[in-house]
């Protein structure tokens, strides 16, 4: 008689490795200043799935952008590797990056004339043809970014008449446009009020939700993340953190970002509280 206690359930589907979206393995990030070397995080081992929301936070100076630059193949990494849907992100060729990968950066657009309908638009480059002409499907898609991120009331006004809550928006809505699985966002709620530094966190909660796109996004409003994010990345002085908030409350990964002298993180409430 054999015994099939050992033998592998064929039903058993592996949750970790699941719509993985993007995976690092070992990576080591960094720079060269002056022929000295430069590492600013090591032994990073992230997955991040399909739909989630993902924080990035950290001090001044820790590196997040470094990370974003990395994982953006803007700067290569001193080591390990970097996998995007299942495959080297060094093998792709740039037009087929622009497919799998869109990116909401902190700078100034070149051309503020433009409208937000073309803007927005800019998004289907890496589809049109060489003439740039838009067909049947890159119109449904930018429609869909429009109405997805509630800017139709913007479409016919350009840029420069916007405010930088309305830019912000239409920026994330160019990058839904784009149609990529994966989001990456530097800084998204910078230069907005407290109450538009909500809506966009929220906003790209609901879009990861509904449009199963990977975000992941840098930023200073920790508390807010803390509420909104499926995963975080915590980087620190010793290295970086990863999972979900609740895990890295309990593991008092916020209490060691910033000096003690000023600011404290109280677990209870997640949030940072000034010394009296």
């Amino acid at each position: 008689m054999v015994d099939n206690k050992y033998k592998p359930n064929p039903k058993y589907i592996d949750l970790e490795n699941l719509n993985i979206v993007l995976k690092t393995e070992d990576l080591s990030i960094g720079y060269h200043v002056k022929k000295k070397l430069n590492v600013v995080a090591a032994d990073i081992n992230l997955k991040l799935h399909e739909g989630e929301l993902i924080g990035l936070v950290g001090a001044n100076g820790i590196g997040k952008s470094t990370l974003l630059r990395t994982l953006s193949r803007v700067q290569p990494p001193l080591h390990g590797n970097i996998f995007l849907s299942d495959k080297d992100l060094h093998s792709y060729k740039s037009i087929e990056l622009a497919a799998q990968l869109s990116i909401v950066l902190t700078e100034r657009i070149a051309s503020k004339n433009l409208t937000v309908q073309e803007l927005v638009a800019l998004g289907r480059h890496p589809y049109t043809n060489w003439v740039g002409k838009m067909s049947e499907e890159d119109i449904e898609k930018i429609q869909a970014a429009i109405e997805v991120t509630h800017i139709t009331d913007l479409v016919g006004k350009r840029c420069f008449e916007l405010s930088d809550g309305q830019l912000q928006k239409v920026l994330i809505a160019r990058a839904i446009a784009q149609d990529t699985p994966f989001i990456m966002l530097d800084e998204p709620t910078t230069h907005l009020d407290v109450y538009h530094k909500a809506y966009i966190l929220k906003l790209l909660k609901r879009l990861a939700f509904e449009t199963k796109k990977t975000i992941l996004f840098s930023t200073h409003e920790i508390d807010f993340a803390i509420q909104l994010c499926d995963k975080m990345i915590v980087m620190n002085q010793d290295g970086f953190e990863f999972g979900r908030p609740k895990e890295l409350v309990q593991c008092l990964a916020f209490s060691s970002l910033f000096p003690e002298d000023l600011i404290l993180f109280d677990s209870k409430s997640r949030r940072y509280i000034v010394r009296n």
